[in-house]
């Protein structure tokens, strides 16, 4: 257990533990890259890493032991899907008076709090800010080091400017970590106030080897697949049901055979009526959708002559049939059709009717 296990990025991981070893890692880091690609796994390994109660050194370099109680009240903030709902459920468990004013936060070590988007507008809110300002300026109890993760740089104005204010003067004894796939979200007055470091997506020769250690059950037309749709993310590897993407594939893949020929609708009938109401029936249509969106996108590469940039590497045969009846045009009116069945998810439109009107009007 240590760093050993973070996959990928050799380099950054190398650089931030030998700031750790010289005792020069800064105030505040910005972690930028795409979603999966382990910000918050290596965040939460800095926090392990900077406050482990039996330090080890592996390479000549700082690493954490993953069994002391630092180590393992921190790592129970790893599942932070499962910590995130619990926070929520707990706010929703709480008397309206009492819940209006109340932030999300995930915390399972005193001296490490992780502050995610709060619902419904998914934004870091000045409250949460506020609560960072009020506790980073007292010692840790239990700690080394006060680590603060926010996890999104979706930040409101007001939330901020007040972050800007912390990061002017923060303590010797905290760390603020940044995690965003855009570093252009965040204030310029941030990023000039902390360090930037960026997680490259793995190639996909990369994930493949990953991939052939850590599912050797998946063929090797599966770890391609896999490999691609990734677009070099571990974490979404790591967390991608195959299964449920390929079912939902093969659905998307009939419902754009449907609108290409135009004629019996008897199929695409069957496999629209299965997409109902209910938090169930949202969950299918937004795996549909993505997939969807997925085949339109690698007809286009094969419409464009790049076949090598598709993602759906083991349909490429049916994906050389389906573009040999379309065009650019097509695909463009399919990707707007789409947006449109997106937009009536949101309005609680009958799914099965809007999946049905999205084959029909693009019938040719």
């Amino acid at each position: 257990m240590g760093f050993s296990d973070f996959y990928g990025n050799a380099d950054a991981v190398r650089q931030v533990r030998d700031m750790l070893a010289r005792n020069r890692f800064p105030q505040a880091v910005i972690l930028a890259g795409h979603a999966g690609s382990g910000k918050y796994t290596l965040a939460l390994m800095l926090a392990k890493a900077m406050n482990c109660l039996a330090p080890l050194t592996t390479d000549g370099l700082p690493d954490f032991c993953g069994k002391c109680s630092n180590c393992v009240r921190i790592a129970q903030a790893e599942d932070l899907d499962a910590r995130f709902a619990e926070a929520v459920e707990a706010r929703d468990g709480l008397r309206e008076t009492d819940k209006k004013d109340t932030r999300l936060f995930v915390q399972t070590h005193p001296d490490v709090l992780v502050i995610p988007p709060d619902p419904p507008q998914m934004m870091i809110k000045v409250d949460q800010v506020r609560r960072v300002i009020e506790t980073i300026h007292y010692r840790p109890g239990e700690a080394k080091e006060r680590v603060y993760i926010f996890t999104d740089s979706a930040f409101m104005k007001e939330a901020a400017n007040s972050l800007l204010k912390v990061l002017e003067e923060p303590p010797d004894f905290a760390t603020i970590f940044l995690l965003t796939e855009n570093v252009g979200e965040l204030l310029p007055t941030i990023r000039s106030r902390s360090m930037v470091m960026t997680l490259n997506a793995l190639t996909a020769a990369d994930v493949e080897q990953y991939l052939a250690s850590n599912r050797p059950e998946w063929n090797q037309k599966q770890r391609a697949l896999l490999a691609r749709l990734s677009e070099g993310a571990i974490g979404r590897v790591r967390s991608f049901d195959l299964a449920a993407y390929t079912a939902a594939r093969a659905h998307a893949l009939a419902i754009l055979n449907a609108a290409v020929r135009g004629s019996d609708h008897s199929e695409l009938f069957k496999i629209t009526e299965t997409y109902r109401a209910g938090a169930e029936g949202r969950g299918k249509t937004e795996k549909l959708l993505r997939a969807i969106y997925s085949l339109l996108q690698d007809l286009m590469f094969v419409v464009s002559g790049s076949p090598e940039l598709i993602c759906n590497t083991d349909i490429q045969s049916e994906l050389n049939t389906l573009a040999a009846s379309v065009d650019f045009a097509w695909i463009s009116q399919a990707s707007d059709s789409l947006a449109e069945v997106e937009r009536g998810m949101r309005r609680n439109l009958l799914r099965s009717l809007s999946l049905d009107a999205f084959a029909t009007q693009l019938e040719r």
